[in-house]
């Protein structure tokens, strides 16, 4: 994609202009479009689409703080006034008539089930509508969740450079791909076979992984592309193959076996022992690749996993545990600079396992490569956003003006009763029932994902306090303020004369 690549070849100079401390901001131009993969996402899913898209509001905050910065969002539905009004009001002395003269929404109302790349790049009068809107495409920058070829026609489409990496480079954050880099950067993995497409392949990575750990009482298939728990499945290895594979448990209790099956043959998969310990985390380490080179270590977290079988994502706490923050961050680095190396731009992250016995170390195993933002990404930003702070990589913690701060967030602060609430109701909540932010002690909650209220019993939050059982203990009574409303929701219904 040639008109891609000399669109990308600009970014090095326009970087340095990208930096919050810019000394021309006046010029610069940010267009954030958090547009996801719906081939890899689930189609029960598609209605909290729209939420998804709104998870980089935070962020405007921040790039709104440089005077005369303009920033342009895009999504697939138009973001309720109430949402704006909301992450304004959160950082009190940005919320002024010119910050938010400098903040341009723009939507094609489009509620189909494509990426909204795709909307964006086959509306050509809409695309003339943003382009219009940056200020200099020569100090203008998109901002992506990930690039892949509707994201980079949207990039070239504009004539603006994406902060992603080349599509081409997109298979290096297969699962297949991430096991063979581990292997080739002596990274510790786990026992596993690469490139399983079929269930012949299925029934011999079983065989193989039962013969190399005689000890594993179970196996993990993972699709190559699978995200977020989704595209997991848990398979025994005291049974015989053909029986594992007929009664594995797929993580996603909304896919057939069968459905799952056929995805693997479609795009492939690895199989891996899974690794059982006295004590067992699941940490990540978020890095950035610089269009110069250089790889920053962003964060750690303690992934926190549910589902059937205890492998999906709902959620984290930052930081990681510094018992093996280090050690992460360590490995994370050195996978960091093979994928710089490689040609890899932007945010990405690595998922480790650490497992330990009593009285011994934590050992850690890399686990995949998620060569796009994730669902840590926009709770750190949110972090650094409302409290202005710095994370120290080293002494894992984050140092704000008034001490170390700690976060406990999720995607999943969910419940059927809460379809009965709107954004406007959570608002009205969170002010009545006192579970928002409080910028003077730059601790509480911050709500992202509510136009997912309605539409799904489902919203986000990040729960900022200066303990991590502080955090732990905000977003428990925000949960607990949020069924208790619902409930009071639903009596009132009941209640209501016209349903007599």
């Amino acid at each position: 994609m040639q008109a891609f690549d000399e669109l990308q070849a600009r970014l090095p100079s326009v970087w340095p202009s990208m930096t919050l401390r810019t000394t021309r901001p006046q010029l610069r131009t940010v267009i954030v479009a958090h547009s996801l993969p719906v081939d890899l996402v689930p189609k029960h899913l598609a209605p909290v689409f729209p939420a998804y898209e709104e998870r980089f509001l935070c962020l405007v905050l921040s790039l709104l703080r440089a005077p005369g910065s303009r920033v342009i969002y895009l999504t697939s539905q138009p973001v309720l006034p109430a949402v704006v009004d909301y992450w304004f009001g959160l950082v009190r002395g940005l919320d002024t008539a010119e910050a938010r003269s400098r903040l341009f929404l723009v939507s094609p109302a489009d509620g189909t089930h494509r990426s909204l790349a795709e909307k964006f790049a086959d509306r050509p009068r809409l695309l003339a509508r943003v382009r219009d809107l940056v200020v200099d495409p020569e100090l203008s920058i998109i901002l992506p969740f990930l690039t892949r070829e509707p994201e980079a026609r949207l990039a070239v489409e504009l004539g603006v450079p994406i902060y992603g990496s080349s599509p081409d480079l997109w298979e290096l954050g297969s699962k297949s791909s991430a096991r063979r880099l581990f292997v080739e950067e002596g990274i510790p993995l786990p026992t596993g076979v690469e490139d399983v497409s079929s269930r012949s392949d299925l029934r011999d990575a079983l065989r193989i992984v039962e013969e190399r750990s005689p000890h594993a009482t179970h196996a993990i298939a993972k699709l190559n592309q699978g995200v977020g728990g989704m595209g997991i499945a848990t398979l025994s290895l005291k049974s015989e193959p053909e029986t594992a594979i007929d009664e594995m448990i797929v993580e996603d209790e909304d896919a057939p076996r069968a459905e799952f099956l056929s995805a693997l043959e479609e795009q492939g998969g690895v199989v891996e022992e899974r690794v059982t310990c006295e004590e067992i985390r699941s940490p990540s380490v978020q890095l950035r690749a610089s269009p110069t080179g250089e790889v920053d270590v962003l964060s750690t977290h303690d992934q926190v996993l549910g589902g059937p079988q205890g492998l999906t994502f709902l959620g984290s706490r930052f930081p990681a545990d510094p018992e093996y923050s280090s050690a992460i961050t360590e490995l994370g680095l050195r996978i960091g600079a093979r994928l710089a190396r490689e040609g890899v731009l932007g945010r990405f992250a690595i998922d480790f396992l650490v497992v330990r016995e009593p009285d011994q170390e934590w050992q850690p195993y890399a686990l995949e490569i998620n060569l796009r933002c994730g669902g840590t990404t926009h709770t750190f930003m949110a972090l650094q956003t409302l409290t202005d702070g710095v994370y120290d990589e080293e002494e894992a913690v984050f140092e704000t003006a008034l001490g170390p701060r700690y976060y406990t967030a999720t995607d999943h602060l969910e419940s059927p009763d809460y379809a009965r609430l709107t954004p406007h109701d959570l608002f009205d909540i969170v002010e009545d029932r006192a579970i928002g932010w409080d910028e003077s002690t730059l601790t509480g909650v911050a709500y992202h994902m509510v136009s997912g209220l309605a539409v799904a019993g489902r919203v986000g939050a990040t729960a900022i306090a200066a303990t991590p059982a502080g955090a732990n203990a905000l977003l428990e009574r925000a949960k607990v303020v949020l069924d208790e409303e619902a409930v009071q929701e639903g009596r009132a219904r009941l209640a209501s004369p016209l349903l007599r």
